[in-house]
């Protein structure tokens, strides 16, 4: 069976950059960091001390105040960004329609938040006061479930927990559901709302983030002074749709989705691969998925974490990848600027992506000052740089040896 061709018509995005996609986009382009003193947990009790917050954010704009009360803040961000990207795709979801548009969200460690402040009830007051809400609230896959019941999407209804990959791998997973015929769109993407006293606190003791003080200089992907990276909160949520269904409405169009890889590292629970070798395949399988030759990839918006290892090894699987043309690759990190979204990273980088290519703009790598010897590739410095863009490369790497890459090419009738 021919396998039907997949296009992105519609984006939202709530990030430490802006409350929707385009702000998202504009500060990226102009190099403008989205991180901050840390302020949603007492910053004097962690060695964190800075964060990428989402501090102006409303969800009674997009919410009734009854219902946003039933969801955690990850899935008030899900739900909001999938209004918006339903939005911008001008779609609606028709009774005629519905049971064809699925929902596939993914997020990492779902809602932290209400599982804390339910366990401190519980250990405070007993079990009588913890709210009938708890669970509905605090699992991973609500982001998806609430989304479906406020858009009345009936088609397939999933969510990747595979976390720092869960975005991408909702993505692409999303992907492969249109392109065999199971559903004509697809509201998909990432979510996640860190910032808790346990998920800092656990992040701290594995000694995964940064313990800088300087909110503009702590993510700093692919420098030789990285540290760790810094944690972020956001969603991003793309719709996709087959090419029959958005050229039947007249859609606008971002981009073609091509190419989808995944692979397990099979090597420890928290440090990737060796020499990157888990990536390195996911990005071998999306090229091959998607039809195209190394040569052909433009831009890696990169997993790009700034941490000492990741850094290192991400390049090494690019250069295994693509060989001589690695050097002639646009390679940056978006996280230098969002901070690490952890399971929404890749949606809201599968966006900046996509835009990429609809505008002819690769965003920069910010704060990269001192070059690392390992880290020897083009990863458009400090600002970003007019370029056509044919086809974009995008890759999550996260915990437990998940790899997860994304390709997106210039639509082409």
């Amino acid at each position: 069976m021919e396998k039907r061709r997949v296009v992105v018509t519609g984006i939202g995005a709530i990030t430490p950059l802006g409350l929707n996609a385009q702000n998202t986009w504009e500060n990226a382009i102009a190099g403008k960091s989205g991180v901050g003193p840390l302020t949603r947990v007492p910053a004097e009790e962690f060695p964190m001390k800075v964060a990428a917050e989402i501090n102006d954010f409303d969800p009674a704009a997009f919410i009734d105040k009854k219902e946003a009360r039933k969801m955690d803040r990850f899935t008030q961000f899900a739900v909001a960004s999938a209004l918006m990207a339903l939005e911008d795709a001008k779609l609606e979801i028709t009774e005629e329609i519905a049971d064809r548009v699925g929902v596939w969200i993914g997020s990492g460690i779902g809602g932290m938040e209400t599982y804390e402040q339910n366990f401190r009830q519980f250990l405070e007051k007993g079990h009588r006061r913890v709210s009938p809400f708890f669970v509905p609230m605090m699992i991973p896959d609500m982001a998806s479930g609430q989304v479906s019941i406020t858009t009345g999407a009936k088609g397939i209804n999933s969510c990747s927990v595979t976390a720092c990959a869960s975005g991408t791998n909702s993505i692409g997973d999303a992907f492969k559901v249109i392109q065999r015929g199971d559903a004509d769109v697809m509201i998909t993407g990432g979510s996640e709302a860190p910032i808790t006293n346990m998920a800092v606190a656990g992040f701290c003791s594995a000694k995964a983030v940064s313990t800088s003080e300087d909110p503009s200089t702590a993510s700093r992907p692919f420098d030789a002074n990285r540290d760790g990276f810094v944690m972020g909160e956001g969603a991003g949520i793309l719709i996709l749709e087959s090419l029959e269904s958005a050229q039947k409405r007249g859609a606008t169009i971002y981009a073609e989705l091509v190419g989808y890889g995944a692979t397990g590292d099979a090597h420890h629970v928290t440090a990737p691969a060796p020499e990157g070798e888990g990536g390195a395949r996911a990005m071998k399988q999306a090229i091959q998925d998607a039809g195209l030759q190394p040569e052909d990839i433009d831009y890696l918006n990169a997993h790009g974490t700034s941490t000492p290892y990741n850094d290192k090894f991400e390049t090494m699987a690019a250069k295994a990848v693509f060989g001589d043309h690695a050097y002639k690759l646009a390679v940056s990190s978006t996280k230098s600027m969002t901070g690490h979204l952890l399971g929404a990273a890749g949606a809201v980088e599968a966006i900046l992506s996509v835009k990429a290519i609809q505008e002819g703009m690769i965003p920069p790598t910010i704060n990269y000052e001192t070059p690392d010897p390992d880290c020897d590739l083009d990863y458009v410095p400090n600002e970003a740089r007019k370029q056509h863009v044919r086809a974009v490369m995008s890759n999550s790497l996260g915990f437990g040896g998940h790899n997860a890459t994304l390709v997106f090419k210039e639509f082409i009738k």
